[in-house]
């Protein structure tokens, strides 16, 4: 896969899946701006790889869906690729919902690629470019206990169809990639203690199949595939990439 040339956005580039997308990208030679919340990390995804730009910026906040996208375009001149991979998980049983917790998955997971993904689109249409929406295998199975979590998962999946259909006129493809348990800070991030963390990655690889989590790097693959210029009738679809724990 070439991106040579190509202008591409790797969102939640910090670390896990986000880092090693964007690690990729450039080896392929695309100019890639990583953006996340935390610059040290950021940094640290960019060391040795002159192509990513880092880029710390807060999604949730107004008005930086457009600053990011005008920051890849101002430094770069064009845009090919926008991946959506920032998100948040959080345990949140129905007992102890609230607003708030609602509010913030949804901020992150559903309203921020929403707003890229808009910002972006007068320089996609330009190029005929591609968006790759990061799901989950949740987004399309219960997860008892992190109910809201898979909702927008699944609210971010049904986005990348109804894109897919609006934007086809365009030339620009929509896809999404649903991973299972990958490994990554997500459950630390979400607040959980260590000890409560080896326990889910534990009990995460007994139920799958293939009997292990998942590598971001494997992840990545699958993304610059769906992004890749040379795959030209693919759009609208979700390929869960989940070492078989859809099937169970």
């Amino acid at each position: 896969m070439d991106f040579t040339g190509r202008t591409v956005v790797v969102t939640g580039a910090g670390s896990g899946i986000g880092r090693a997308v964007s690690r990729l990208f450039a080896d392929a030679g695309a100019r890639v701006l990583g953006v996340g919340r935390r610059a040290a990390a950021l940094e640290e995804t960019a060391a040795d790889h002159p192509g990513i730009a880092a880029h710390p910026a807060d999604l949730r906040a107004p008005g930086t869906a457009r600053e990011v996208i005008d920051a890849a375009t101002g430094r770069w001149g064009r845009l090919d690729v926008l991946v959506n991979n920032a998100g948040a998980t959080r345990m949140m049983p129905l007992g102890e919902t609230t607003a708030e917790g609602i509010a913030d998955l949804f901020d992150l997971n559903v309203t921020a690629p929403s707003l890229l993904s808009s910002a972006a689109l007068p320089h996609l249409r330009q190029v005929e470019g591609a968006i790759v929406n990061v799901s989950s295998t949740y987004g399309h199975r219960p997860l008892p206990g992190a109910a809201h979590y898979a909702a927008s998962k699944a609210a971010l999946e049904h986005l990348t169809r109804s894109w897919a259909v609006e934007l086809a006129a365009d030339g620009i493809r929509v896809n999404a990639l649903a991973p299972g348990p990958t490994e990554s800070e997500a459950l630390t991030a979400a607040g959980l203690p260590d000890a409560v963390v080896d326990q889910i990655k534990q009990d995460e690889a007994a139920r799958i199949p293939l009997g292990r989590r998942g590598d971001p790097e494997e992840i990545a693959t699958w993304i610059l595939r769906l992004a890749d210029p040379q795959t030209t009738w693919l759009t609208g679809q979700t390929l869960t990439l989940d070492g078989g724990l859809e099937l169970t």
